[in-house]
């Protein structure tokens, strides 16, 4: 806690960054109970919530490389400004719009826009804040996304007892539109360097694909992270029909083991405020991903809804460890002209294996039980963190330097595992004069993107 209030403190641009994205995390929450009871009144159907869910996934599913090379290719902070706009236009249309076909065109531009919004802030932070609080922020940013979908659906629910979720969808648009505006001001994330003469932007798309599948560290963790999502994607179907089937506790039910998971989310994400080695990292990851495990087959085990909860607090911690410190060891490790295509194939493979979830959660709740497919993604998830045990063996083993602090006498060159052979394989792809710490410096781009402070003492 004293980590994020020296945050704040400290970094002016990072208070009017978070304060965009509060407000905008906390309108997606709501805005995402609009878009399903919008879908489901234009088409009474169970495949109008199917859909709308995948035109969230699609677009990173199918782009998510080309997005992270926008992100390399042009200004990071242009990219999340339009990226924000995109869904300001969507939500605000979706809010008029008269029938689902046109419904479900928009919430795949809303996607869009998330599915650029991400890699595209993720490897702009270096450019925000100083590089000791950069695990700090980091660890923010997927805090601050969790809760709004924690607190979104509260939100929600107040709106819709005196107004429509035609309106509600609108105002999720508004928070948008004023995140836009807040982050077109502030100075970050520049264009990183590269040579003059560029591919075009889909070959740059595959060199990054290339590139991750060159470093063994990057593309072992990306590997063991995607299947925990889909074993934790399984989980996220099972909810419902546990609370209300299983446990008896109906909607009112449901909403409180979700907002568990949230609360224990959010605290999980804040355990990596204060960064540490790459090796560190790696640990924590892994025992993020046990924690995960564990939490999900002690809710399949619950005997009654107080246990769940427990269990659901605890899963939830495991999964915001999972996440903000693999954020860290790609932030840690990978050359900043990189960082964006690597951000963008992560959410590739989050999306597919949440996809791939998705479509087979029903199939084996009718062949198995709400429970034993709780308890199966727990097994699974046991089974995911056993692979990273010897996947990871040899990656990111640096003691030496130290994300969010200092580094010392040489760091490693063999970041990524097994030899450097990443490295070697990364630098083929535009620049091989950054090095893994080369967007740690991107605070004193300044005025680069033509932003400007929005306070006095950034830098301090």
């Amino acid at each position: 806690m004293n980590a994020s209030l020296e945050l704040f403190a400290r970094e002016p641009r990072a208070r009017w960054f978070f304060a965009a994205l509060l407000q905008s995390s906390l309108g997606t929450g709501a805005g995402y109970v609009a878009l399903l009871l919008i879908a489901y009144d234009r088409w009474h159907s169970p495949w109008a919530i199917a859909l709308i869910l995948l035109a969230d996934l699609l677009p990173a599913m199918l782009l998510g490389p080309v997005f992270g090379a926008a992100a390399d290719r042009w200004s990071r902070k242009w990219c999340v400004v339009v990226a924000d706009l995109l869904r300001c236009g969507a939500f605000s249309a979706i809010a008029v719009a008269d029938s689902f076909g046109l419904t479900l065109a928009l919430a795949l531009v809303a996607g869009c826009g998330t599915g650029l919004f991400t890699p595209a802030a993720l490897a702009a932070l270096p450019g925000l804040v100083e590089q000791k609080r950069l695990p700090t922020a980091t660890s923010v940013y997927a805090a601050l996304g969790d809760l709004g979908f924690t607190a979104g659906p509260a939100v929600a629910a107040v709106v819709l007892l005196f107004g429509t979720p035609e309106q509600l969808a609108g105002l999720n648009g508004i928070t948008f539109g004023l995140s836009a505006i807040v982050l077109g001001r502030l100075a970050f994330g520049r264009v990183p360097s590269a040579d003059a003469a560029r591919p075009s932007l889909f070959r740059e798309a595959l060199q990054g694909l290339a590139a991750t599948g060159g470093m063994p560290g990057i593309r072992a963790l990306l590997g063991v992270s995607a299947g925990a999502m889909f074993f934790a994607g399984l989980f996220n179907v099972a909810e419902l029909p546990f609370a209300e089937d299983i446990l008896g506790s109906g909607e009112v039910g449901y909403s409180l083991l979700a907002t568990s998971f949230g609360v224990g989310f959010v605290a999980g994400s804040l355990t990596g405020t204060k960064g540490g080695a790459p090796a560190l990292l790696k640990r924590r990851f892994r025992l993020g991903m046990l924690v995960l495990a564990v939490g999900f087959v002690l809710s399949g085990l619950a005997p009654g809804f107080g246990a769940a909860v427990a269990a659901f607090v605890l899963g939830g911690f495991g999964n915001g460890m999972v996440i903000v410190f693999e954020r860290q060891l790609i932030q840690a490790t990978v050359p900043d002209h990189l960082a964006g295509r690597i951000f963008g194939v992560k959410d590739a493979l989050s999306a597919w294996a949440f996809g791939l979830a998705f479509l087979s959660a029903g199939a084996l709740i009718t062949l198995i039980g709400v429970r034993e497919l709780l308890v199966a993604a727990g097994v699974g998830g046991v089974v995911a963190w056993l692979v990273s045990l010897r996947a990871l063996a040899t990656a990111f083993n640096d003691e030496e330097m130290e994300f969010g602090g200092e580094p010392v006498s040489g760091a490693s060159a063999d970041a990524f595992g097994h030899g450097g052979a990443g490295q070697q394989r990364a630098d083929l792809v535009g620049g091989a004069g950054n090095s893994r710490g080369a967007g740690l410096d991107q605070r004193a781009e300044g005025l680069d993107d033509g932003g400007v402070e929005l306070s006095p003492g950034a830098g301090s």
